[in-house]
This record gives structure tokens, C-alpha cells and sequence, in this order.
């Protein structure tokens, strides 16, 4: 089984931790998950701006004083406005942990260990397991930290992952680094003359957007 993937995260650097990450089987089950322990020294204008303003699951915050960095989002949660300020983490890490599991969808928000135990029990409802992701250096170094090394992978987990940038470069005929540089998005309505529904930046777009540039080209 084929699972693709995508995270975000706070930065590209050697100190990064997970901020979402999103997984869709080849038989479309799913897989979202967002972290409310990742370091808030690290995220920036850009991460905020672009990463957690596509943020989906719903905060609840275990405060009657909400503070005023914190604002009501759509999903009836809480989202933040100044991740910068010192007393973000207090507040934000005091969240409860939120899962929803049904059996095409699985959601969940809370610490990495909570999402950990979640994501290992939902792998074991397939047989062997193949990752493709995009420009995977991060996502999948990333995945496996949730496991601990790549020796504690689950038993049906591939430790190798596929990276659907080479399938572009050899798709199209151009070097990996002009494949790196290309759309996503114009690939995606290239092969299939329509967009996917979704927002750039979610983890669960991208890994949509994986899945489907990798079924397009690859096979």
C-alpha cells in the first residue's frame, strides 16, 4: 500500500519539529494530525502567514480568561495571533487532545506522543507500507522521529521513501532542481484539466497533491 504524505514544520533547519502532518492511502483513506507541541521560537512570519493560517482542527483551550492572543476560529477552537509572545506556549500547550476516527478519515490535535499512538494504530490496518512524499529529506526524517529511530519503525513500514520530485524531473524531461522549482499546482492541472480542492500549505492538500502528480506520472 502506497501512503502519501506531507508535513509541515517549523523551519528548514537542524532544530525543526512537526507543526501537521497529512497522509492519503491509494484506497483513500486518511490520515490529519496537527501538533500543539512544537517550538514556538521558531515560527516566523512566513510559517504563520502561510503554514498555521491553514491550520483545521479545533483548539480547546483550558482557560476561562482566554488571552487576547488567542482569537475564535470557524471550527468553534482557537487559533493564535502573536505565536512570538512568551506566553503562548503556557496557554497553547494546555489544549486537550482532539481525535476523530472513523473509517475513512482520521483526525487528530494534541502532543507528539498522542499522535504518535494514533498514527501507529491506524498503519496497522494495512499490509506492507510504501511512503511517497515530495523534496523528502525533512517530511520522512520527521515521520520517523514519531517512532523514535528507523529501527523502531512499525514492522510493515518501508524505511526507504518515494520521492515524487524524481518522477517529475523524469516526467517532464528536465533536471531534479528544475523539478523542485516547478508548480505543483500546474502539474495537477496539466494532468487532470481541473484543481484539487484544498488549501496549499495543509499537510492533507499536499499529500493530496502528491498522491494524485504520482498517479498521474508515475504510473
Amino acid at each position: 500500500m502506497k501512503l502519501f504524505f506531507d508535513t509541515e514544520f517549523t523551519g528548514l533547519h537542524r532544530n525543526t519539529s512537526l507543526i501537521s502532518l497529512g497522509i492519503v492511502s491509494e484506497n483513500k483513506k486518511r490520515f490529519y494530525a496537527e501538533f500543539n507541541d512544537y517550538n514556538y521560537m521558531y515560527v516566523d512570519d512566513w510559517i504563520r502567514m502561510n503554514v498555521l493560517s491553514q491550520c483545521i482542527l479545533p483548539r480547546v483551550v483550558i482557560k476561562d480568561d482566554i488571552p487576547k492572543f488567542l482569537r475564535k476560529s470557524k471550527e468553534e477552537g482557537y487559533t493564535f495571533l502573536n505565536p512570538d509572545s512568551i506566553s503562548l506556549e503556557y496557554y497553547y500547550s494546555r489544549g486537550l487532545d482532539y481525535e476523530r476516527f472513523n473509517e475513512t478519515d482520521t483526525q487528530v490535535f494534541g502532543q507528539t506522543k498522542t499522535i504518535a499512538s494514533a498514527l501507529k494504530r491506524w498503519l496497522n490496518q494495512f499490509g506492507d507500507v510504501q511512503f511517497v512524499s515530495d523534496v523528502c529529506h525533512y517530511d520522512f526524517v520527521l515521520l520517523i522521529s514519531l517512532f523514535g529511530t528507523a529501527f523502531d519503525l512499525p514492522k510493515n513500514v518501508c524505511p526507504a521513501c518515494h520521492d515524487v520530485n524524481q518522477d517529475i524531473a523524469r516526467h517532464f524531461g528536465i533536471s531534479e532542481a528544475e523539478a523542485f522549482d516547478a508548480s505543483r499546482e500546474e502539474i495537477v492541472l496539466e494532468l487532470y484539466g481541473r484543481e484539487i480542492n484544498g488549501r496549499k500549505h495543509n499537510a492533507l492538500y499536499d499529500a493530496e497533491v502528491i498522491k494524485a502528480i504520482y498517479e498521474g506520472i508515475a504510473e
